[in-house]
């Protein structure tokens, strides 16, 4: 009988210890969840500040894939990013993290808006996507929000940037 009672008291503690572990990875769990929608919320914000769309990585890829006329603008630092990788097709132009209320050519590497204007040309109905390296970057909603405020109307924010580019398996292209 004693014996029978450990046995009971052996497999209840290690049931306890498993329930207070699977107790501990689910309130991990629920910490990384606060953290995404922290990341949400934020990049939802973003987009309604600077009234432009969102499209993805797939979305993205099959636009090219269908050879869809449009220009794709990278604004990442040109030598320590843009040079090396890229999405296929992108331009460079850069753009400050913080919030650029108003343009500051220090900003933005010494570009001009009149130079942005001219790298996203004279159709304001042309397909413009905007990316950086990944979703909290905010270089790509600053070029984002500058295209709108510039009258451009089709303008899309790719969130993942080249992280999600690669991460999809897509080609990159680099300077050489």
């Amino acid at each position: 009988m004693m014996k029978l009672i450990k046995n009971i008291l052996s497999v209840a503690t290690v049931c306890a210890l498993m329930f207070s572990m699977v107790g501990c990875l689910g309130s991990d769990k629920f910490a990384q969840e606060v953290e995404k929608e922290k990341g949400a919320v934020k990049l939802v914000r973003e987009i309604q500040r600077g009234d432009y769309d969102i499209i993805t990585t797939e979305e993205l890829k099959g636009l090219q894939d269908k050879k869809e006329d449009m220009v794709i603008i990278d604004t990442m630092p040109y030598e320590a990013s843009y040079k090396k990788e890229h999405v296929p097709g992108a331009k460079q132009f850069l753009f400050p993290i913080p919030d650029m209320i108003e343009w500051d050519v220090k900003e933005t590497d010494g570009k001009t808006k009149e130079q942005f204007i001219e790298m996203l040309g004279p159709d304001k109905d042309k397909l413009i996507v905007i990316y950086c390296g990944f979703v909290k970057c905010t270089r790509s909603h600053n070029g984002a929000a500058w295209a709108k405020k510039l009258g451009y109307t089709n303008v899309k924010r790719y969130p993942g940037g080249i992280f999600a580019w690669k991460g999809a398996k897509y080609p990159v292209a680099s300077v050489k």
